[in-house]
């Protein structure tokens, strides 16, 4: 297979687990930074070869023989945490891969118990998606001065300061002035080993 196709591959899944569609040919090349012809050429090669399968249009690509892609295990369904629930087999299979991998994806080991009234505890691993600026309300990755990092909620003020916020009630918001904080990344994901 060429190497761009792998990249296509790729790409089908990330947008896929990110958007819940298929990308068109066009998010395809601005993603990979390539033309739509380009695009088309090797989506066309894919599709004879059955690599690629159309369900409809452009945003039907899918995956056939990689229905869930390669860090695969099968969803048996659901399971109550509250009142139990009829325990209903299911037949799907959920991706890590897509869910948890991406170039703009990288993990974080979480050291201390800032953040436990989100359910993020110390030793657990954060799967943050690269990125410069964030909504208020996010869980970030933000650098304080250009020396230290921690992951905390964002807040803004009316009055322009950065309020860096820890999920524990016995801890309070660090105040900041805009230059002094550096958005690294957004919390996509979190997961927590337990053997």
């Amino acid at each position: 297979m060429h190497p761009r196709q792998h990249e296509i591959l790729q790409c089908i899944r990330d947008h896929s687990a990110r958007h819940g569609r298929s990308p068109t040919l066009a998010e395809i090349g601005s993603t990979l930074g390539v033309g739509r012809n380009t695009v088309h050429y090797h989506v066309q090669s894919m599709l004879a070869a059955g690599l690629l399968e159309r369900e409809s249009g452009w945003r039907g690509l899918r995956i056939p023989q990689d229905p869930a892609g390669p860090y695969a295990m099968p969803l048996a369904g659901r399971i109550a945490a509250g009142r139990p629930i009829e325990a209903i087999p299911g037949q799907d299979s959920i991706d890590f891969g897509a869910l948890l991998l991406g170039p703009d994806r990288y993990a974080l080991i979480v050291k201390g118990d800032s953040m436990i009234d989100a359910g993020i505890f110390d030793g657990d691993y954060v799967v943050m998606e690269r990125r410069d600026s964030a909504d208020d309300g996010d869980i970030v990755a933000a650098l304080i001065d250009d020396d230290e990092a921690t992951l905390k909620r964002l807040r803004r003020t009316s009055g322009g300061e950065v309020l860096l916020i820890p999920e524990n009630v016995d801890m309070a918001p660090m105040h900041f002035t805009p230059e002094r904080v550096r958005i690294q990344g957004v919390l996509v994901a979190q997961f927590r080993r337990y053997r």
